[in-house]
């Protein structure tokens, strides 16, 4: 049975020696510890022949985030997104979502870092990752970029570089600042207005849902089953009434409560159909569906295709 599974850090590094070729004891950054969290940084081409030999990068759901400076043209499939890119692009990757990434040119270059949450929170900035609008789920995380601001992003990559190789005995706290200055770097790249939350009531009621809609993925294995499927079932857990609920999702995002809820279903059943082994039974009854008819037809219905046909 394939499951999309978590990569750990260990289970990255045991990868890293193999596409590195190097020591292990010199992959791991000097001083780095459970307690503050875990940072790293590599060069793209350094994982060039890994993605040649098995065709895309693992696609799965990462246990870590990331941050990717990638030149040349290649491909980001991000959950059941696909963007192509010409020159250059900056990637934001969280533990919620899979993705592949793609090198379309063997002369691919670039610099990613990769850090756990801990290594963010336990500073003093307050931040949480996934309060971020450019970590939030159903955010937009893969930016195409210019010659000019690769150029500006390419400088903060290589300060972070230099950074981690130092005996600076802050090396750390200076390092999490990069992060962060990188994090802001993409949310402003973001469309005006997709990073600013409203503090009033309602966005408050839409914010609640949304969360509670996102906490049920990623599904991770066929024994695993939504818990909340209809629009009163969220109304109920969110403890108000359910045509409240449907006017203020209107309102803020112009579409029905199920209108949301059947859209994030049918994007993990896209997610399920072709990235794991599962038959349409196993898929139906983690989806919440109890009749495997019931799901074909929802997914038929959504995408004009049965889901065995959309799988191949």
């Amino acid at each position: 049975m394939k499951n999309l599974k978590s990569t750990t850090l260990d289970e990255f590094y045991e990868e890293a020696v193999k596409f590195t070729g190097k020591d292990l004891n010199t992959l791991l950054p000097p001083g780095i510890n459970k307690e503050i969290g875990h940072f790293n940084i590599f060069n793209v081409a350094d994982t060039i022949e890994k993605v040649k030999r098995t065709s895309v990068m693992p696609y799965n759901r990462r246990a870590y985030y990331k941050i990717s400076l990638i030149k040349g043209r290649n491909r980001a499939e991000y959950a059941d997104k696909v963007i192509e890119i010409e020159t250059n692009a900056l990637l934001f990757a969280t533990p919620k979502v899979p993705y592949h990434w793609v090198p379309l040119d063997e002369k691919a270059s670039g610099q990613f870092c990769m850090f756990t949450g801990e290594f963010i929170t336990n500073s003093k900035s307050g931040l949480d990752l996934d309060d971020l609008p450019i970590f939030r789920a159903g955010g937009y995380p893969v930016f195409k970029i210019s010659n000019a601001e690769a150029k500006e992003l390419g400088a903060i990559f290589t300060k972070m570089q230099k950074e981690i190789n130092s005996d600076y005995e802050f090396k750390y706290d200076l390092l999490r600042n990069y992060v962060i200055e990188l994090i802001h770097y993409g949310q402003k790249l973001q469309p005006a207005g997709e990073a600013h939350i409203s503090s009033t009531a309602s966005a408050r009621v839409s914010s609640l849902f949304i969360e509670l809609l996102e906490r049920q993925f990623p599904i991770e294995s066929p024994h695993q089953k939504l818990g909340l499927r209809t629009a009163k079932d969220y109304a109920d857990r969110l403890a108000i009434h359910v045509n409240h609920l449907n006017k203020v999702l209107k309102e803020s995002t112009g579409k029905t409560t199920t209108h949301i809820i059947s859209s994030r279903i049918l994007q993990e059943a896209k997610i399920l159909l072709k990235q794991t082994d599962w038959n349409v039974s196993e898929i139906a009854y983690s989806l919440g569906f109890e009749e495997v008819a019931h799901f074909s037809n929802f997914f038929k219905k959504q995408t004009s295709l049965a889901p065995l046909s959309f799988r191949s």
